[in-house]
């Protein structure tokens, strides 16, 4: 799944059925880079429990979480017997003041090394945490797309796909904001289906009228009443996660069904992602209350391929 291109439209023929691209992340586990998030489960536990349930590939998950050296990498899941997808990396893209391209940059590396495909950008605030956000002016817009651009070509070079990443608590969390960006950019777009509802967009309707512009997919299941609760402020973003805003899917309020039928029949060949952000306060234990990453990621298997239809399995 090497790219050729910084926004490839995805042939319909010869690509794998969906079955072999349905790839796992960390957060499902509750792995995550924001300090005091939860309970952090070690590495062995996460990438054994992935290929138990039979998730082909991974993302990286946050800095730490796998060694720094990019072949160490590799090898780590390598020897679970994983691939690697992407990384998540959140960089502040709209100050003049800080270039984001070398840290960027030692992400693209450790990809390459790994014969990943894609590196996920997120719009980072400079701020800890995704419960609050500054506004964004037009010079801060002018760089920020800028960037994005810049980003764009280097991993084009690196035989990369750049995406941008909506995400709640980010400089770009809206369909507004998203809009803007595949009008005012050439980046792709990893289409978050949770955080993008959550933002107030509309996953459905940008899986329907922009798939040329989808190179990548967070696929996540969200709660509606959730999602308004943080919309309106009466629920920072961390509460809502805390509380389960996220669910598998198919439990939850995000049409699954017309966003993946809506990608494969445009031709969509790249990976879907499980992600079903949860907050641990412990190890899970068999019988325990709390989240269960792995009964949970594993509902999100089976629902996927069931809405998937011929296309799980290969037309």
């Amino acid at each position: 799944m090497t790219a050729v291109s910084a926004n490839p439209t995805p042939p319909t023929a010869g690509r794998s059925p969906v079955s072999d691209r349905i790839a796992g992340a960390p957060i499902s586990w509750g792995v995550c880079e924001v300090p005091g998030w939860g309970y952090q489960l070690e590495p062995p536990v996460v990438l054994r429990q992935m290929r138990q349930l039979g998730l082909a590939a991974t993302e990286f998950g946050p800095e730490g979480f796998l060694p720094d050296d990019p072949a160490a990498k590799a090898a780590t899941l390598a020897g679970y017997g994983l691939k690697a997808v992407g990384q998540f990396v959140p960089v502040v893209l709209h100050d003049p003041g800080h270039d984001p391209l070398p840290e960027v940059e030692r992400a693209m590396a450790a990809l390459v090394a790994a014969g990943a495909s894609t590196v996920v950008i997120a719009a980072a605030t400079g701020q800890d945490g995704y419960d609050e956000r500054p506004v964004l002016g037009q010079s801060g817009w002018s760089t920020l797309l800028g960037n994005l651009d810049r980003i764009t070509d280097t991993a084009a070079v690196r035989g990369l796909v750049a995406t941008l990443h909506p995400h709640v608590g980010t400089m770009v969390e809206s369909g507004e904001e998203t809009a803007r960006v595949l009008a005012g950019s050439r980046v792709g777009l990893c289409l978050d289906t949770g955080h993008l509802l959550i933002g107030g967009g509309d996953p459905v309707a940008v899986a329907q009228q922009s798939p040329g512009r989808i190179a990548h997919i967070h696929l996540k299941d969200v709660r509606i009443d959730w999602a308004r609760r943080v919309q309106s402020g009466e629920a920072t973003y961390t509460e809502a996660v805390a509380g389960g805003m996220y669910v598998p899917l198919g439990q939850g309020d995000v049409d699954v069904r017309a966003i993946v039928t809506a990608l494969e029949n445009s031709g969509y060949a790249g990976w879907y992602v499980l992600e079903q952000d949860c907050i641990l306060a412990a190890a899970p234990a068999s019988g325990s209350a709390g989240p269960d990453p792995a009964a949970d990621v594993r509902a999100s298997i089976e629902h996927l391929l069931a809405v998937a239809g011929p296309s799980a399995a290969g037309a």
